[in-house]
């Protein structure tokens, strides 16, 4: 029921923003439109924020599920395109309404989770440091969200696909070169 309810504050929350900006919308206006009392919605998020977060969270989930190997990497970028332009009113709503650096700071830990899984794929049979794993994953997960956040701001206007297999012919290989100049188990 709990699941239900929240996925419920979420329909609402993302129908007032096709209306309104999220800095003019209220818990007030999300219970009255999910047609619950406010009490239920603090029982289940502390603020408007916190629904919003909660929102991109699952829709990032679901466009990640099973995708953070090596070979299916670049399908959990195309779907969280996907996933973003599917939202498109909503998520232009709340880049604009809440701080950038808020968006980039859960856009680097969707990515970076990502990118560590498939490091960490690539990097099976060798001995690299755990350091060495996190800073390439974190120079991928910087690029990627710079390529996001310019769509983003763009307008979302170009093509994911193109996008990602740009990416791709430039990340071919690289994963696993990268750890091998890492390795500390090399003769």
């Amino acid at each position: 029921m709990s699941q239900t309810t929240k996925r419920a504050l979420e329909a609402s929350l993302k129908n007032l923003l096709l209306k309104k900006p999220l800095d003019k919308i209220t818990i007030n206006d999300i219970a009255e439109d999910c047609g619950i009392n406010r009490m239920t919605f603090y029982y289940h998020f502390k603020d408007i924020y916190d629904l919003v977060e909660w929102s991109c969270v699952e829709d990032a989930s679901k466009a990640l599920e099973g995708k953070k190997t090596y070979d299916t990497w670049q399908q959990g970028f195309l779907q969280i395109f996907e996933s973003v332009l599917t939202n498109k009113p909503f998520i232009m709503n709340v880049y604009h309404s809440v701080s950038r650096e808020q968006v980039e700071l859960y856009l680097y830990k969707l990515t970076y989770n990502l990118m560590i899984g498939v490091v960490e794929e690539s990097a099976a049979g060798m001995t690299v440091r755990e350091e060495d794993k996190r800073f390439i994953a974190d120079f991928y997960k910087f690029a990627y969200v710079g390529l996001m956040l310019n769509w983003i701001e763009n307008g979302m206007k170009d093509d994911p696909q193109k996008i990602i297999d740009r990416l791709g012919l430039l990340v071919h290989g690289n994963i696993a070169s990268a750890l091998n100049n890492y390795r500390t188990d090399k003769h």
